[in-house]
């Protein structure tokens, strides 16, 4: 075990695969002399050459085209864009061609192809550049999405879905690449759509992923000064996802509370509660509850982009609100 940050983990998966295996190569906006915008790709052009770390034009629908294109012709591209809020100019490319060529060829050809991109709000970089569209490419069949959180998830879960024979958006928050922990030094592999229990418990369920399952387990732990013990469930990824974790949680505690940072409305929160609702109507002691950004653009004044996020104080407040935690008795 090595203690990493996540763009060192994330780093590191990279090395791995290119090593493994010579079909792998990297393509986008200054990963290569510049070493990434997140200095994520640091030290891959010096080690592997311009064949294999290439910077492109400032193009986000040729970048995401010429790794279809790749893809297709048997190599293994991971096309990197600078900030998910990019990827709106290659969706053309992301849903029209990569998330559907297999299928349109019965089969017939793969596009192993994973496309790497931050996203993340609470750094004042207006509204423009502060979103969260994971949903967008949830919606897609076909498409995988993966949204690590923890480091040793980030290097894990990039293994995997390098070697996945299907296009995988690889979503990672910008506010995580900092943040450091205990990151297995071999071949570490973390499968495509199971979910990780982050923290046990028995009285509700909370579920998120990406950075927001930070704030969950430090809500959990605020939680038990009240005696409620919440079960944490950590997605990894969106598509697949894994409804057999969230299931047999809620069926455990009978309640649940789904948490993101995207927009309440059509959000993931959203369809996993309706899954949940679906599926484990019966066991539920009380509505499945979302806590989610306002529905806005996001401010750029720091005090109203605060208010604008979910915090780990609304969700510990929410759970309390859940179970009918009387406000006099809270500290």
């Amino acid at each position: 075990m090595a203690e990493l940050s996540y763009r060192e983990a994330l780093n590191a998966a990279l090395k791995e695969e290119m090593d493994r295996d010579p079909e792998v190569m990297i393509l986008g906006e200054e990963v290569a002399f510049y070493q990434g915008t997140y200095k994520v790709t640091k030290g891959l052009y010096a080690e592997y050459g311009e064949n294999r770390v290439k910077d492109t034009p400032i193009s986000e629908e040729m970048i995401v085209g010429a790794a279809v294109g790749a893809a297709m012709s048997g190599l293994r591209p991971i096309a990197e864009i600078m900030t998910i809020n990019f990827s709106l100019l290659a969706m053309d490319q992301i849903v029209n061609h990569a998330a559907k060529v297999r299928y349109m060829f019965g089969g017939q050809t793969r596009v192993p192809l994973v496309i790497r991109t931050p996203q993340g709000a609470g750094n004042q970089l207006g509204a423009q550049h502060s979103q969260h569209l994971e949903a967008y490419f949830v919606h897609c069949p076909g498409l995988r999405v993966v949204v690590p959180s923890s480091p040793a998830d980030a290097k894990g879960l990039l293994k995997s879905a390098i070697r996945d024979d299907n296009p995988v958006l690889f979503i990672e928050d910008q506010n995580l690449y900092n943040t450091k922990g205990e990151v297995p030094n071999y071949d570490y592999i973390v499968p495509l759509g199971i979910a990780n229990i982050a923290k046990a418990g028995e009285d509700v369920t909370i579920i998120s992923y990406s950075k927001s399952v930070q704030d969950c387990l430090q809500a959990a732990k605020t939680l038990e000064n009240y005696d409620i013990n919440a079960e944490v469930i950590d997605l990894r990824c969106l598509n697949p996802l894994d409804t057999t974790s969230i299931f047999q949680s809620v069926k455990k505690t009978g309640l649940a509370v789904v948490v993101n940072q995207a927009w309440k409305t059509g959000s993931v929160a959203a369809e996993i509660s309706s899954l949940i609702s679906e599926n484990c109507f019966q066991y539920l002691e009380s509505p499945v509850l979302r806590i989610c950004a306002e529905d806005v653009p996001m401010p750029y004044n720091k005090t109203l982009e605060k208010a604008a996020l979910p915090s780990v104080e609304t969700i510990v407040n929410s759970v309390l609100d859940m179970l009918k935690v009387e406000k006099s008795e809270r500290t």
